[in-house]
């Protein structure tokens, strides 16, 4: 009798033998539904040993009923196993969302029925949002899940994009959260091989919901931290010294992010001694969340001195979690607190505050980058800034196997049992193709048969009902682990402004902007040139754009503040309704800034970029500056400077 012994490479680099299976059948059939296989199987006779490389066996670990195992070793062998595994775990999981979803309406169209992967590559086409909205319209009006999938679509997630304005709706099964944990519960595994001592304190995530719907048909719309959030899945964890936070559920899921943002902190200073680790999802939140600690530190010591929360908390469950954190006066760290936030500038103030604090976690990729430079202030440069994962709303997609690396360097490792990807090769270096472009289905290129250096945009078919979906992200492979490909994150597909959760394309900006301008033409001015800019200096960031005017009657037009205000209130209002949040609701982006620039700033602009290689023929003006020497320029040129007076209208 023989038996089969599955090998990877480990994280470190080194063969190991995972684990020993009586046959191949018994080896799918313990991963198959992500469940743990015993290290040995004891079998007698089983000479002569069949050696096997795990890359020939067809494993792949689907969610049904999953439960994420929590032990480090157990973790990373399936990781190793579905790293090595990776194009097997993709046909298979392609087969079972096919299987499941053939009836659905959309599928139907294309397949008639049919589960076969042939059919779907010949037959499926390559869309964007504006092909299945009207399905998750349909479903948000009452109309049956099965329009897209075979499962019950429990929520709606609202993306950070948008179409028409209006916030990206996609649509969410209940299996959905399994695989979020999953991808969750490899991190501190992954983090514990470079960092030691974890279990041994706390963390001190900043951890927000934001305000949510419910559709016509009563579908609750949502982001998807705020419905991972609100899981049984979070709610109900196991406890696990790994993942020990320093705020109270209750306090995480307060409605009032300014509460809750207060009494995260309070507790972080509370236990300040026991925190290992600092981190938000984003970089934004977690700077705008210092920001918000440097404004109200005095408030926060006072109440650690008299162990009395701030009357400013209304919030009845907030009130009532942290009774334990202020049950008595603490006036000795009240003090050592106050020391330290009175004394000087900021720069180095977290290895501080939090002297045994080992990195500081959030996303630090994309538009993310630009807080880097904040975040090495604040830290002295002596805490290691760590992103651990990229994950949307549409799907999870993967994890760092290198957390400790610089964020420039970070590369994603791609799960392949999160959803079945493919990829648009970007022929043309960095060209991307429009929304409207029909993109051919033989040109898709499969997870594992992507090339290293080569940029790919991002397909997804996933099990709730995206088939093909084009999710805009735009991805460099920098190499493979094991037959997994590792993707650096280049950016947003059309995306020129973000500061946080905001995603403003360059047609958003030049509707906003056409819609001001009409305000100068009543008062016998024209916009002559513009562009834009995301100014992180101040926190929170803010939109920046550049005009330069010109009077159309005779003498000199004064240009009052009143009137430009006007038009930066103009702007905003055009802006999506998701910038529109950000500034209203969650206080996540300043108000916009027009700074008006003297006349003949364009044509230096120009001059500049010709001068530096940009063919005078082909020249159009950049719409968004990001940094150097044009936006020194222009930042040379401004004559005066406008901001917002009020916050846009925003509705939920």
């Amino acid at each position: 009798m023989g038996c089969i012994i599955l090998l990877a490479k480990n994280l470190s680099g080194k063969v190991e033998v995972l684990s020993r299976y009586a046959s191949h059948d018994h080896a799918l059939s313990q991963y198959i539904r992500g469940k743990q296989a015993p290290e040995a199987i004891t079998l007698s006779p089983c000479p002569p040993l069949l050696l096997r490389s795990i890359s020939n066996s067809p494993f792949a670990c689907i969610m049904d009923n999953y439960k994420p195992c929590y032990k480090i070793n157990d973790a990373l062998q399936e990781l190793e196993m579905l790293a090595v595994n990776a194009k097997e775990a993709q046909q298979l999981i392609l087969t079972k969302i096919l299987e499941r979803n053939q009836a659905s309406e959309y599928l139907r169209k294309f397949m008639n029925g049919s589960t076969n992967i042939s059919t779907f590559m010949r037959n499926v086409p390559v869309v964007t949002y504006d092909v299945v909205q009207p399905y998750i319209a349909r479903i948000s009006s009452g109309e049956d899940s099965s329009i897209l999938c075979g499962e019950r679509i429990v929520e709606l997630l609202r993306s950070s994009g948008t179409s028409r304005g209006e916030p990206r709706l996609m649509p969410a099964i209940s299996e959905d959260l399994d695989r979020r944990t999953y991808l969750y519960s490899l991190l501190m595994p992954i983090m514990n091989k470079y960092v030691s001592g974890l279990d041994e304190g706390k963390a001190m995530y900043l951890l927000f919901v934001k305000a949510e719907t419910l559709t016509s048909s009563g579908i609750p719309v949502r982001s998807v931290l705020t419905s991972y959030y609100k899981s049984p899945h979070f709610l109900h964890r196991k406890h696990d010294l790994y993942n020990n936070y320093t705020s109270p559920d209750e306090v995480i899921l307060c409605p009032d992010s300014q509460q809750s943002m207060y009494c995260q902190l309070l507790c972080g200073l509370v236990e300040r001694q026991h925190v290992l680790r600092l981190g938000a999802v984003f970089a934004s939140a977690f700077l705008r969340s210092i920001s918000f600690l440097e404004r109200y530190w005095c408030d926060l010591v006072n109440d650690i001195r008299l162990g009395k929360l701030n009357s400013s908390v209304t919030d009845i469950a907030c009130r009532l979690a942290m009774v334990h954190f202020l049950a008595l006066p603490n006036p000795e760290l009240a003090d050592e607190l106050e020391e330290i936030c009175s004394c000087g500038p900021w720069k180095g103030i977290l290895g501080r505050l939090w002297p045994n604090v080992k990195y500081i976690e959030a996303v630090l990729t994309g538009t993310m980058a630009q807080y880097i430079p904040m975040l090495e202030f604040y830290s002295g440069a002596r805490i290691p800034l760590v992103c651990t994962m990229y994950a949307s709303s549409e799907s999870y997609f993967g994890v760092n196997l290198r957390p400790l690396c610089k964020p420039t360097d970070v590369s994603y490792t791609i799960l392949p049992n999160m959803a079945y990807f493919e990829f648009i090769p970007l022929e043309d270096g960095l060209r991307v193709t429009e929304d409207d472009e029909v993109v051919e289905n033989d040109k898709l290129v499969n997870l594992v048969d992507v090339k290293v250096g080569c940029y790919y945009e991002l397909v997804v078919t996933t099990f709730s009902g995206l088939y093909r979906y084009r999710v805009g992200d735009v991805l460099q492979v920098t190499g493979f682990y094991n037959c997994a490909p590792q993707f650096k994150f280049i950016c947003r597909r059309n995306v020129i402004l973000s500061i946080d959760s905001d995603k403003t394309n360059e047609e958003d900006l030049h509707n906003s902007v056409t819609r001001a301008k009409k305000i100068l033409e009543d008062r016998n001015c024209i916009l002559l040139e513009y562009t834009s800019y995301t100014d992180t200096s101040t926190v929170p960031g803010h939109y920046v754009l550049f005009w330069e005017i010109k009077s159309t009657s005779e003498g000199v037009t004064p240009l009052d503040a009143e009137l430009l205000e006007s038009c930066c209130i103009s702007v905003e209002e055009s802006l999506d309704y998701i910038y529109r949040r950000c500034r209203a609701h969650d206080k996540s982006v300043g108000p916009l800034e027009i700074r008006l620039v003297e006349a003949g700033a364009f044509d230096a602009l120009m001059d500049l970029l010709v001068s530096q290689g940009s063919s005078i023929n082909q020249y159009k003006t950049p719409r968004c500056i990001e940094s150097g020497l044009a936006l020194k320029l222009l930042n040379s040129k401004v004559i005066a400077s406008f901001f917002s007076p009020r916050d846009p209208e925003w509705t939920m």
